[in-house]
């Protein structure tokens, strides 16, 4: 499908990125015992190829949606995207700085106050104190946490920790947003709030990754979409619709279309 010309350069772009993981038994002995059964050959390894050659590019203000059932490569494909890990072939080259919400209680400490994790996640993201200080209360109100700043952070609710972990990043600017599912968290209400808030991200320019089960949501947010199945890349375009719709008829026949 082909994708939107666009004359600015792309603000991430993975080109053929793969990324294997290995099983076996020099996951459970020794390095020596792990050389020596190799040398005789009696050695057991597992190659598992997570996400397999993976090219598409994004622009600032894009929406890109990634769908895909249980293991189909989404949360690898992430962490690559923001960093946390380096394909074992291709590239991933991004521009500005990525708020990657992938799991939601890491960066927390339980025993420090919502507060202090508050400046704590900040910190992580790479914003000054200063820019903290000014953007703590948008952070809580948001977060509609107002009267737990104080509570220690293992003391809230797991959909208190997912609105507070959304709040810092949709509110500290980051120019890609990456988000797994976070948006399905919360009342309907806070949904609500946290759809309108990805909307007004993207009406400033920033680019946003969301990872959903939610077809309804990856249909009415996204302006572009990427299909993956078992670690393939089954369709990327701007027809969020028509590639809507082969997946749900995917998921209805089991059997993956020939052509999009």
């Amino acid at each position: 499908m082909a994708e939107i010309t666009n004359s600015e350069p792309p603000i991430l772009t993975c080109k053929n990125v793969s990324i294997r993981y290995m099983t076996g038994d020099f996951r459970s002995i020794g390095l020596k015992e792990y050389l020596i059964r190799k040398i005789k050959r009696n050695y057991k390894v597992t190659e598992f190829w997570a996400d397999k050659d993976i090219s598409f590019s994004i622009y600032r203000g894009d929406m890109l949606g990634i769908i895909g059932t249980n293991g189909a490569g989404k949360s690898t494909l992430l962490k690559a995207i923001s960093g946390i890990m380096v394909p074992t072939h291709g590239y991933v080259e991004r521009e500005g700085k990525i708020a990657a919400l992938l799991e939601l209680a890491s960066g927390f400490d339980g025993d420090l106050t919502v507060k202090e994790n508050t400046y704590l996640r900040g910190a992580m993201l790479g914003y000054t104190r200063k820019f903290m200080d000014e953007t703590y209360h948008d952070i809580i109100d948001f977060a509609e946490l107002s009267d737990f700043e104080d509570r220690p952070f293992k003391h809230l609710s797991s959909g208190m920790k997912s609105r507070l972990a959304f709040s810092i990043a949709s509110l500290v600017n980051p120019e890609i947003l990456i988000l797994d599912e976070v948006l399905s968290v919360g009342d309907g209400a806070f949904r609500k709030k946290s759809e309108g808030k990805m909307r007004e991200i993207i009406g400033g320019g920033a680019t946003t990754i969301l990872v959903s089960h939610s077809i309804s949501q990856v249909r009415s947010m996204c302006n572009k979409i990427l299909w993956l199945d078992h670690g393939r890349q089954i369709a990327f375009g701007d027809d969020v619709g028509a590639i809507c719709d082969a997946y749900e008829k995917f998921l209805r026949d089991k059997k993956l279309p020939e052509k999009i």
